[in-house]
């Protein structure tokens, strides 16, 4: 059985909720990793990992306990690549997959805005996370467990 891996140091609360009743109603493992303890109620099948603080300590948790067949929720493209090259499926707490044929693109345009900040051009942040970011990742997830449970 594929298991859920959130990267939670980043990830929505409203989208750590979605996963957890999606684990619950489905019985699916859940692993919800951060580098500082997480507020989850209690659960049978979702647990949070908490790891040591330093850089990417929780992307290389994750990278090192996935499985081909697993699911990453992620926005951290650089570890969506690996995630990829395990064999695991990735989507962003947007219900955006993040698959082999797109990622290059993403983590170029990615860098490109990181060159244009480094210039002094104001580039925005992502926009907030709205209820229809909410709902189109509850929609992405329940397909995801329909189609690999």
């Amino acid at each position: 059985m594929p298991s859920l891996w959130v990267d939670a140091d980043a990830c929505p609360r409203a989208a750590r909720d979605i996963v957890i009743r999606a684990a619950e109603r489905t019985r699916t493992p859940a692993w919800l990793v951060a580098n500082h303890a997480l507020p989850l109620p209690p659960s049978r099948w979702a647990k949070g990992l908490s790891v040591a603080s330093g850089l990417d300590a929780a992307d290389d948790e994750i990278v090192r306990r996935l499985v081909p067949g697993d699911l990453l929720i992620t926005s951290d493209l650089p570890l969506a690549m690996e995630a990829l090259d395990k064999g695991a499926a990735v989507m962003t707490s947007r219900g955006e997959p993040l698959t082999a044929d797109n990622i290059r693109s993403r983590v170029q345009m990615r860098d490109f805005m990181e060159t244009l900040r480094a210039s002094g051009e104001h580039t925005g942040g992502p926009k907030g996370y709205s209820d229809a970011d909410r709902r189109e990742f509850a929609n992405a997830l329940d397909r995801w467990l329909a189609r690999n449970r």
